[in-house]
């Protein structure tokens, strides 16, 4: 048998799967930078407008925030850009004063959707980027062929950004899962420390039909970090590489969603300390079940949510695609010595080019390491019943 894991991730220099899927500083940078654009550009326009078109009774300043992928650090690089891209999913909260029972006043949120599209239109304008239409729940900026930030809109009550506002200025924060100096963040321009968004308990998305839903991105975040807080730093890195298969395999976009990966991988992860081709293979085995519901975790909104928008055909076409990949992983670790060549290839066939083509990266496995990688099955306790001595 075959030991894959340095194929796929090694605490050294040399460039392996994990360094290759990450995004480049270059484009960290470039993304970081457009956001930081549409922050300073939002941040006065927003601000001009809240009392005039929003009819608030103040004028209040937005505050932003640096959601999804690149939050919790699972971004990674699509193989092939164009057609596909990465994103940089950068949220907008207007702080309101006047809170209605289901909301912020119904008319404010088509009011907020189109003020901020107008604005954003402008910066398009001069930035020479694209502004892409008829996204239902956000605003799409398409900063370069291999790039976009995603806009959400969202409100919340005002009191509780005053709150948490005076908490940021005051203390310093950190944090080893969202780091602000790496996502060029700033709370003097309106981004709050990750660890003050949990004391927001009422957040509402505006939507481009003009209604309020109840969504908040925190939720999410703090149930998969506590996750990996759980498991090991491996989780991160599972959830990469399905990613990464999947961008392999629907190369024109499709294919399960990022968040729908993540819960589902998450949510029946078995840790292998050194071993990520083992912890792969098994959870790629396991998503392929959850793929084919509708992928409900109850620990982020009590199970309210259906986080996987396939259909069933979709559904079924991922499941086998999942399976085929688990069987290639195992099939690879299986094959001897001498056919070292043979597992990677069986590898590229899955995860594409950018798995390393180097055999000294592959170990020979020892029968004993072989039985101990296995990962335990539960059983049913035999049934014991009760009897009398004498």
């Amino acid at each position: 048998m075959l030991k894959l894991n340095k194929l796929l991730y090694l605490s050294t220099d040399r460039q392996v799967f994990s360094d290759e899927i990450e995004p480049t500083p270059d484009q960290r940078d470039e993304l970081a930078q457009a956001k930081n654009d549409i922050r300073d550009h939002l941040r006065s326009g927003i601000a001009a407008a809240t009392v005039s078109l929003l009819g608030m009774p103040r004028q209040v300043e937005p505050r932003f925030r640096t959601q999804g992928s690149w939050s919790y650090k699972t971004c990674v690089q699509p193989p092939y850009m164009p057609p596909q891209e990465m994103d940089w999913d950068f949220g907008v909260y207007l702080p309101v004063e006047v809170w209605e029972e289901k909301g912020p006043p119904h008319a404010m949120a088509k009011a907020y959707f189109l003020l901020v599209e107008g604005l954003l239109k402008k910066l398009c304008e001069e930035k020479k980027w694209a502004l892409l239409p008829g996204k239902a729940t956000c605003i799409r900026v398409k900063i370069a062929s291999w790039g976009h930030i995603d806009v959400p809109l969202y409100a919340a009550p005002a009191e509780q950004f005053a709150q948490i506002r005076e908490r940021a200025m005051n203390k310093s924060w950190s944090s080893s899962v969202h780091d602000s100096a790496a996502l060029s963040e700033s709370v003097e321009f309106g981004e709050l420390p990750q660890q003050l968004w949990e004391d927001l308990d009422c957040v509402m998305l505006a939507t481009r039909s003009g209604e309020w839903i109840p969504s908040d991105p925190e939720h999410v975040s703090r149930w998969f970090n506590d996750r990996v807080e759980q498991h090991s730093e491996q989780l991160r890195r599972i959830c990469r590489y399905a990613k990464a298969w999947r961008d392999h395999r629907w190369p024109n976009g499709g294919g399960p969603t990022s968040v729908a990966i993540m819960i589902a991988i998450a949510q029946k992860f078995i840790p292998q300390p050194g071993r990520d081709d083992i912890a792969f293979e098994n959870s790629m085995r396991l998503f392929s079940e959850a793929i084919k519901t509708d992928i409900r975790e109850a620990g982020i909104d009590q199970g309210k949510e259906a986080f996987n928008r396939l259909s069933p055909q979709e559904r079924e076409d991922v499941s086998s695609k999942a399976a085929l990949c688990a069987a290639a992983i195992e099939q690879a670790r299986n094959r001897a010595d001498y056919q070292k060549q043979l597992a990677i290839a069986d590898m590229r066939d899955h995860l594409g080019d950018r798995i390393p083509t180097d055999e000294e990266l592959v170990d020979t496995e020892t029968a004993v390491a072989a039985i101990l990688a296995v990962a335990p099955k539960l059983v049913v306790p035999p049934v014991v019943r009760a009897t009398s001595a004498g």
